[in-house]
């Protein structure tokens, strides 16, 4: 099969939150067990990741730098972090499928996602990012552009647009690379944000694009047969702060959007991945899965994760 897995952000970094290139290796370390499981079953392969803790890494050295140097936009930290976290999974995962006494070899590709020049969020951003800061290192980032909200007895938080992704403008060369045997590392971040001007130039944009949504768009322009969100639980569950939660098995694209609405999943974990898995089987046909990480080979076998198919 043709598989898409999304890998979270908190995934790439140590279980106690550290973020040292130390702790980061050794994640990803962690990481490419599963991965090499699905890769050496006979799967081809494309994996996307979160960045969301290296990012924040990124904006931190801007903001203390932001006296004496402009801070690099979004789309320049989404496309270092890429290539970073590229990289670190290139040398992890080539090395495990070389002890295995697997051929298969990793490529990255940094990849732009595009989102609509006209999207609401840009007049009105509302996607919080980065630390909490004071009122004057607010003021110097604002002279660079920055814009930012109050959070009472926090201090002030930097906001963003979280445009919907439209189209994934790097898919075909993803495509030709799983054609020729690579696995494939893709779209990491939800993408560079790209918007197309008038007169048809692509530009990088400041923005954050959910992780989640971008997989699921790179799933159905590569004619995946399952897109796998990987996350810290087994599957969705409901009743999830009751005494009886309950694991959510296969369900259909509408069964499990009505569990979404009736559970209130969180907006900023549970529910966007919930969207991607129900738009790409809504769309395809093929095959969305919740899971975690350690699970990712039971996922593609069909015996775990919350499932959903149209």
């Amino acid at each position: 099969m043709r598989l898409v897995i999304a890998l979270g952000g908190n995934a790439l970094v140590g279980d106690d939150g550290g973020d040292s290139p130390d702790d980061q290796r050794a994640a990803v370390g962690r990481a490419v067990g599963p991965l090499a499981d699905v890769v050496t079953a006979g799967h081809e392969v494309l994996l996307t990741h979160g960045n969301g803790p290296q990012v924040g890494d990124l904006l931190r050295r801007n903001e203390l730098a932001a006296a004496d140097v402009p801070p690099d936009p979004l789309d320049w930290c989404d496309a270092q972090t890429q290539a970073t976290i590229g990289t670190l999974l290139m040398d992890a995962l080539d090395a495990e499928l070389a002890r295995r006494g697997h051929p298969g070899r990793t490529a990255t590709l940094v990849s732009r996602t595009l989102v609509d020049a006209g999207d609401p969020g840009f007049a009105h951003p509302t996607k919080p990012i980065g630390r909490h800061l004071t009122e004057d290192e607010k003021s110097v980032l604002e002279e660079h552009g920055q814009v930012f909200t109050e959070v009472p007895r926090k201090g002030w938080r930097r906001v963003v647009a979280s445009p919907e992704p439209v189209d994934t403008l790097d898919a075909a060369a993803a495509d030709a690379l799983l054609a020729a045997g690579f696995v494939v590392v893709c779209s990491g971040g939800g993408g560079v944000p790209t918007v197309r001007r008038p007169d048809g130039s692509l530009e990088g944009v400041e923005a954050v694009i959910d992780k989640d949504l971008t997989a699921a768009l790179v799933a159905e322009h590569i004619e995946a047969d399952l897109l796998v969100i990987a996350t810290d639980v087994e599957a969705v569950m409901t009743g999830f702060d009751t005494d009886d939660p309950r694991p959510v098995g296969s369900v259909s694209v509408a069964e499990l959007r009505e569990i979404a609405a009736r559970e209130d999943l969180p907006a900023g974990s549970m529910r966007p991945k919930v969207q991607a898995v129900t738009r790409f089987a809504e769309r395809t046909g093929g095959t969305g899965v919740i899971t975690s990480l350690c699970h990712i080979a039971d996922a593609v076998t069909g015996t775990a994760g919350t499932r959903v198919s149209r």
